[in-house]
């Protein structure tokens, strides 16, 4: 007899016991008869926090999507310099690139192979970040005939030069980040070293 797949998990069981670890953590630590109620919503607000948080594994999908959209703007506009149609060339760079964003490549040239209007074909990459500009291009160029090339390449440059930015300024947040712990722990030494003594001698004077 074959056994039913176990149901898919949601995360559900995970962020229930977890807001509950908050809840339990924060009565504890409060330690009163009223602290069961701020622990308890303290509970709450974490649970419905945490099921606002995106799964992992659509963030890694989105994360993937991302970094290949500057080679997947570069592969096309390729195929399409080669004399390629642009379902075509949507599809071989599909093929090429695989993952999440080949998938939403391959809907794409599936769609237009179709005959749907560019706008609808072209919808597919909405949810990849940075995409909004490859698909107001290639609608643009349905619309007008102009060479889609020439832009997908300008976007790959783009894009890349938009990741280069975000990543320094993520390691310049990275080096706040790490410093401020070290100034918080050396902040009470430098008053109790400095700040108090002269406190300390100033009201001495004066009283």
């Amino acid at each position: 007899m074959p056994h039913s797949p176990p149901p898919p998990a949601d995360g559900r069981r995970s962020r229930l016991l977890i807001a509950g670890g908050v809840g339990l953590g924060v009565a504890g630590l409060i330690g009163t008869w009223w602290g069961l109620g701020v622990g308890v919503v303290a509970a709450v607000v974490a649970e419905r926090l945490l099921r606002r948080r995106e799964p992992a594994h659509l963030r890694k999908e989105r994360l993937a999507a991302m970094a290949d959209l500057p080679l997947g703007a570069d592969l096309l506009a390729a195929a399409l310099r080669a004399g390629a149609p642009l379902d075509r060339a949507a599809g071989a760079v599909s093929d090429a690139l695989g993952g999440p964003l080949g998938e939403q490549l391959q809907r794409t040239a599936r769609s237009l192979r179709l005959g749907a209007d560019p706008t609808e074909a072209w919808a597919h990459l909405s949810g990849v970040t940075g995409a909004d500009r490859l698909i107001a291009a290639a609608v643009r160029s349905s619309a007008s005939g102009g060479a889609l090339a020439g832009a997908l390449g300008r976007l790959a440059d783009d894009l890349r030069a938009d990741r280069a930015t975000a990543a320094e300024a993520a390691a310049q947040r990275a080096g706040v980040l790490i410093v401020l712990p070290l100034g918080l722990c050396f902040l009470p030494a430098f008053l109790l070293a400095g700040l108090v003594p002269v406190l300390v001698s100033v009201l001495g004077d004066v009283l």
